[in-house]
C-alpha cells in the first residue's frame, strides 16, 4: 500500500509512540511486508521466523520490538521503530496511509437522501444518496453515511460514526463514537420473541404463536465495528448491549437481551441466542452456537463451530467441535460412538464380575471391535 503523500517516522513516533534507531526524518509512505519493501516503505516483525529477512530488508523503516533489534546482526545504518507491539503499531500507520491516499469529502446532504424536518444533523456529517433519516434522529459531527443507510426515528449515532451502504439502524437505537458498521448490516430488528399458543395435539392441534412485543432497543459503545451483513436484535424489554471496543465478524447474529463485554471478538458466522450475558475480552470462532441464557466468564475462548449449551463461568479455552481428520478414520470414530452405550454397558458387567471375583456367563472373552462398524 502506498500513496503520494509520506511522513517521518519522527511524525509516527510522535503520533503513536515508540522509540527510533536511526534517521527520525527519514520519509515512509506505504506499508509493504520485509521480503518487497523498498527505501520509501514501513514493513514490520511480528513473528520469529522472519527475523532473517529483516537483515536482508530493503526498508525504508522496520517496526520492530526491543528483544526482536538486539537479535539483528547488522542494525548500523538501518532505521527501526522500536515499539513492544510491532503489530498493532503496524495497523494504526497503516490508518495513517490509508487517510492520505483518500480523498477528502466533502460534509454535506446528497440531493437524493430524505432528512425528516424533525432530525438533527451535524454541518459536519456526510449524507449520501438516497439515505434516510427519521424523525427525532441525532447525527452527531463528522459522521458518514454511505448510500441507501436507514436510520430509523428517534435514533442517536455519536461523533465520526461511519455506515457503509444499505445499513439499516431501526427506530430508538443508539450507537458511540467511531463505531463502524459494515455494508447490509442490521441493528434493532425485532428479537425472535413468540408466545406458544396451542391446545389439541396431532391433526386436532389448533392456534398459532403470539408475537412479543420488542420494546427495548440496542445500545452499541464506543469504537465498536461491525461486519457486513451481521445482524443485531433489539431487546424485548431491556436493551441489548454491546460493550466498548467490540469487534463483530460479517454475518453473525446477536439476539435480543444479549451483552457482549468490552473487547470480546466475534468471527463469522457465529449465532448467540437471546439473553447471553459474554464477558470482557472473550474469542468467539467462526460458526460458534451459544444457546439462550447462558453466561461466559471474562477471558473465555471458544473454538471455531463449537456449539456451548450451557455456562462458562470459568476463563479458558473450550471445545465441543470435531476437528476435521482423514474421512476413514472419521468413519472408525463415528462407528465407536455409536457403539459408546453398549461398550459401557460391557465394561460395567466386567468390573461387577471383578469385584465377585466371578466371570458371567454371557460376557465374551474379549470385547468385540467396535471400530470395524460391525455389530
Amino acid at each position: 500500500m502506498a500513496s503520494d503523500s509520506a511522513i517521518t517516522l519522527g511524525e509516527l513516533t510522535r503520533r503513536f509512540g515508540g522509540d527510533i534507531a536511526g534517521d527520525a526524518a527519514h520519509r515512509v509512505n506505504g506499508l509493504a511486508p520485509l521480503d518487497k519493501a523498498g527505501p520509501t516503505q514501513l514493513a514490520f516483525l511480528a513473528n520469529q521466523k522472519y527475523l532473517p529477512q529483516v537483515e536482508s530488508t530493503q526498508a525504508g523503516a522496520v517496526l520492530i520490538s526491543p528483544a526482536d533489534l538486539e537479535k539483528v546482526t547488522s542494525p548500523e545504518g538501518r532505521n527501526f521503530i522500536v515499539t513492544a507491539n510491532p503489530y498493532a503499531y503496524f495497523a494504526r500507520v497503516a490508518q495513517v496511509f490509508i487517510d492520505l491516499a483518500t480523498p477528502p469529502v466533502e460534509p454535506g446532504v446528497h440531493p437524493t437522501a430524505f432528512i425528516h424536518p424533525g432530525a438533527k444533523v451535524a454541518a459536519s456529517a456526510v449524507i449520501g444518496p438516497h439515505v434516510s433519516v427519521e424523525a427525532g434522529a441525532e447525527i452527531g459531527e463528522r459522521v458518514k453515511l454511505d448510500a441507501g443507510v436507514t436510520i430509523g426515528r428517534g435514533v442517536k449515532l455519536a461523533d465520526d460514526v461511519h455506515l457503509y451502504p444499505h445499513v439499516t439502524v431501526y427506530h430508538g437505537c443508539k450507537l458511540g463514537a467511531r463505531v463502524i458498521v459494515h455494508a447490509g448490516a442490521v441493528i434493532g430488528a425485532d428479537g425472535f420473541g413468540f408466545a406458544a399458543d396451542f391446545v389439541g395435539e396431532g391433526d386436532a392441534r389448533t392456534g398459532n404463536w403470539v408475537k412479543i412485543p420488542q420494546v427495548g432497543t440496542v445500545v452499541v459503545a464506543q469504537d465498536v465495528e461491525i461486519g457486513a451483513n451481521t445482524t443485531i436484535d433489539r431487546g424485548a424489554m431491556a436493551d441489548t448491549v454491546i460493550e466498548e471496543g467490540v469487534k463483530i465478524d460479517n454475518l453473525v447474529q446477536i439476539g435480543h437481551n444479549c451483552r457482549i463485554g468490552a473487547y470480546t471478538v466475534i468471527a463469522g458466522c457465529a449465532g448467540i441466542a437471546g439473553s447471553t450475558n459474554i464477558g470482557r475480552h472473550c474469542m468467539i470462532g467462526g460458526a460458534v452456537g451459544i444457546a439462550g441464557h447462558v453466561t461466559l466468564a471474562d477471558y473465555v475462548i471458544v473454538t471455531a463451530q463449537s456449539g456451548v449449551s450451557k455456562s462458562l463461568l470459568k476463563p479458558g479455552m473450550y471445545t465441543s467441535a470435531f476437528p476435521a481428520v482423514n474421512h476413514a478414520d472419521w468413519n472408525k470414530s463415528a462407528a465407536i460412538v455409536r457403539n459408546l452405550d453398549k461398550l459401557r454397558e460391557r465394561i460395567k458387567t466386567l468390573e461387577a464380575a471383578v469385584s465377585a471375583g466371578t466371570k458371567p456367563d454371557d460376557t465374551p472373552d474379549t470385547i468385540p471391535d467396535s471400530t470395524s462398524g460391525k455389530h
